[in-house]
């Protein structure tokens, strides 16, 4: 009887902890949506001519965007509730750093134009120059990534690049709205010295609700292109996400990219979890000089949304990738994972592939004409 009557405590004590945590949830939600109309950061999803153009793609359906494969969100053999406490109430060590994450202040308004070069800002943000121009992928460059200032902060050390040390951008390329991808303040503060946005189907109605110019968006579908310049051109490709910056999820596309130049081709990848899109894409498009993938904030209840370890250099091998560079990982703690994670493992995983993986600190320019260039495991001795 006594152990029958513990049982029963227990049992007590558990559903109290996730009503608990249900409750937190709901107030969280509730105190999102609250501000969601006062708040101009979150944008404003599509409506009249843009809506009427995305109702005819045909990767909307019944009101919203999806995958082209079943990807829900929360994956596991349990409710949605019940596997959301389970990640929400796990503890990890390390998650956060202990020490400050090092870095390389790089001059990005002193480039010699005639460098190539690609420097990692810290999570999926990157700055590139090619043939002189300027590109800025998913430039998440404030203090946290959430439309509060209290979530998601920047680890220590990986915030000193903003708005204010980037050059002016030919080329800002947006793979999703998420708030870690797209960031109000610093895009506001670059909207006067960016001559040209490209993002997914959807997403300009922010730029739009933000006062940027709609000449210069160009808002593409799966597999359209726009043509940039001479020998440039960028062509959307499918990835395996959702969207959307308030509470109403799928509004506006999500997108991979492959970015030509006269010198280069570019894999961009946004968040993605692994599918067959990947081969179709290296086919149409390989070889890829560098392939970008983001390899952090994973997790099995994830394994759809967002890739895993162990897809890391099979995306890259479908798609034809020279070399390869894991991204969204050491700036903000999303995941259920030591910070160090992402990077000590796909470099043990790197040892039984034949395709380079790149792994600067961030603001350490990495040469895009030297396909020798190496770089330290310079994590190894932090936590």
């Amino acid at each position: 009887m006594k152990n029958k009557y513990n049982l029963k405590i227990v049992k007590s004590i558990k559903v109290k902890h996730i009503m608990w945590t249900i409750l937190i949830l709901i107030v969280a939600l509730l105190s999102t949506s609250l501000v969601v109309f006062s708040e101009s950061k979150y944008g404003k999803n599509p409506n009249d001519k843009r809506l009427e153009r995305i109702k005819k793609s045909p990767n909307y359906k019944d009101g919203k965007f999806v995958n082209l494969s079943e990807s829900p969100i929360w994956a596991g053999d349990r409710s949605v509730v019940v596997e959301a406490y389970r990640f929400f109430s796990k503890k990890v060590e390390y998650r956060n750093p202990v020490n400050t994450i090092p870095f390389v202040k790089t001059d990005l308004k002193a480039l010699d134009p005639k460098t190539d070069i690609l420097v990692w800002l810290g999570h999926s943000s990157y700055f590139m120059q090619i043939a002189g121009k300027k590109i800025l992928v998913d430039p998440a460059l404030s203090s946290n990534a959430a439309p509060f200032k209290s979530m998601n902060k920047a680890f220590n050390g990986t915030d000193w690049y903003k708005a204010e040390n980037m050059p002016d951008i030919d080329y800002l390329i947006i793979t999703h709205d998420h708030w870690d991808h797209l960031d109000y303040e610093t895009v506001l503060k670059l909207k006067d010295r960016t001559k040209h946005i490209i993002c997914p189907l959807g997403v300009g109605s922010h730029f739009e609700y933000w006062g940027f110019d709609t000449t210069k968006i160009s808002e593409l579908d799966w597999y359209e292109k726009a043509v940039l310049d001479s020998a440039w051109e960028i062509h959307a490709t499918p990835a395996r996400h959702y969207s959307g910056r308030g509470l109403v999820r799928n509004k506006t596309l999500w997108a991979s990219f492959v970015l030509s130049t006269p010198s280069t081709k570019i894999f961009i990848g946004g968040d993605s979890g692994y599918d067959t899109f990947f081969a179709e894409i290296g086919n149409k498009f390989g070889p890829v000089d560098l392939a970008i993938l983001e390899l952090g904030q994973y997790h099995d209840n994830w394994k759809f949304i967002h890739t895993l370890p162990s897809q890391f250099f099979q995306a890259a091998t479908d798609l034809k990738a020279k070399r390869v560079m894991p991204v969204h990982n050491s700036k903000f703690a999303l995941g259920k994972h030591a910070w160090f994670d992402p990077l000590k493992t796909i470099t043990e995983l790197g040892k039984n592939s034949k395709i380079p993986h790149l792994t600067p600190m961030i603001g350490a320019p990495l040469n895009l004409n030297d396909t020798n260039q190496t770089f330290t495991n310079w994590w190894n001795d932090l936590r």
